[in-house]
């Protein structure tokens, strides 16, 4: 009897990018969307700092519903925004605002994290996207978090948004996984034999005192403490609404891929840890224009080219799945540079304006949302 798949249900979370359009840089305002009562159709969520926005798409069941969900919910955050005089972007760091000059989210659940951080609290001034995909059979989740650690780098070169960090171009491409790799349990995960050993993991962190429940895991990818999903938390925040489905519908993909596998009691071969942690490095310093390590065949491979083999191999479920229209738009991101590409280039153009790049950010954040009535 073949058994039930996972419904592969999609849904998406993403930080965003509270701008003073004046002088471009971020302004702390959570507390007065708050204070206002603002009514959305979804819950705004405040962050660490009050220049941080949260908000998430309800649980969709195909592409083209979680297209359209993210066009709402960014077109309502910039209608909310405009009408207080402020703009919104999305990108895993601002081009030059300073960390330590910006206010924490007066609620106890962010002056507890202070005290236990301390300064690392303070200085994570970042912003991610997170996607779901609904796995409702906890031991192929833990399959799937075993192999899918190997596509992490993958994933996170299409991803990159953070080249800027204080007014610096850093070098990088994914600076925000650089400051968050500095709290506690992030990073790659190491396998688990099935959901009974995680589970004896998870239980002996609370139980030691050193967490209180499975939300304080923060790897790049994790098995939802309540939702009953497959959480990717690699991705910095992506920049339009295009690399925001597409990834997602990459991720969507490459699950249906390893459902099947599993069916015909196969799976993709796994790595140690430290050798994707190698991979990982290169794709947040050089995004796509670096090279990976096929481990496979131990050698180094261009990371577009990877990608692209990654895409091909998951060709065969995108038509089921409906994601033919989004899976193209990675290509325009193979072929044109992922948004951390694009800031830089803007950035050169401009003689070094990182105004210039807010800019930037703000038009492409906007671009195809759907903005409330009236």
């Amino acid at each position: 009897m073949t058994r039930r798949g996972p419904s592969l249900t999609l849904g998406v979370e993403e930080e965003y990018q509270i701008i003073d359009p004046e002088t471009r840089d971020l302004t702390s305002y959570i507390t007065h969307f708050l204070d206002e009562g603002v009514m959305v159709e979804r819950e705004l969520k405040p962050e660490l700092h009050q220049s941080q926005v949260e908000l998430g798409t309800n649980v969709c069941h195909t592409l083209g519903e979680l297209y359209e969900e993210l066009a709402r919910q960014r077109g309502t955050i910039c209608y909310l925004a405009e009408r207080r005089g402020l703009k919104i972007a999305s990108a895993g760091t601002h081009p030059f605002s300073q960390w330590m000059k910006q206010e924490v989210t007066p609620r106890e659940r962010y002056y507890g994290v202070m005290q236990e951080m301390q300064v690392l609290a303070q200085r994570l001034l970042i912003f991610g996207m997170h996607v779901h995909i609904g796995i409702e059979d906890k031991n192929f989740a833990i399959d799937c978090m075993n192999v899918m650690r190997y596509m992490v780098p993958h994933i996170m070169s299409l991803a990159t948004s953070s080249p800027f960090w204080n007014g610096r171009n850093t070098g990088l491409k994914s600076y925000r996984s650089v400051i968050f790799s500095d709290f506690p349990r992030t990073g790659i995960p190491d396998r688990f034999d099935d959901w009974s050993e995680f589970e004896r993991f998870v239980a002996k962190l609370v139980t030691t005192g050193c967490i209180p429940d499975g939300s304080k895991i923060w790897w790049d990818l994790r098995p939802h403490h309540t939702f009953g999903t497959l959480e990717f938390r690699m991705c910095d925040a992506c920049t339009t609404i295009d690399e925001a489905v597409g990834i997602a519908a990459l991720l969507q993909a490459i699950v249906a891929w390893l459902w099947d596998l599993r069916q015909r009691n196969m799976t993709f071969r796994l790595y140690r840890r430290d050798l994707i942690e190698e991979n990982r490095w290169r794709a947040v310093r050089y995004g796509l224009d670096g090279k990976l390590i096929d481990w496979g065949k131990e050698e180094e491979v261009p990371a577009r080219w990877l990608v692209r083999e990654l895409i091909r191999l998951v060709d065969p479920y995108v038509e089921s799945l409906g994601s033919r229209p989004y899976i193209e738009k990675l290509y325009a991101i193979l072929e044109q540079g992922s948004s951390a590409d694009r800031q830089l280039r803007v950035y050169q153009e401009s003689g070094g304006d990182l105004k210039a790049v807010v800019d930037h950010l703000i038009a492409e954040t906007e671009r195809n949302v759907i903005r409330p009535e009236g």
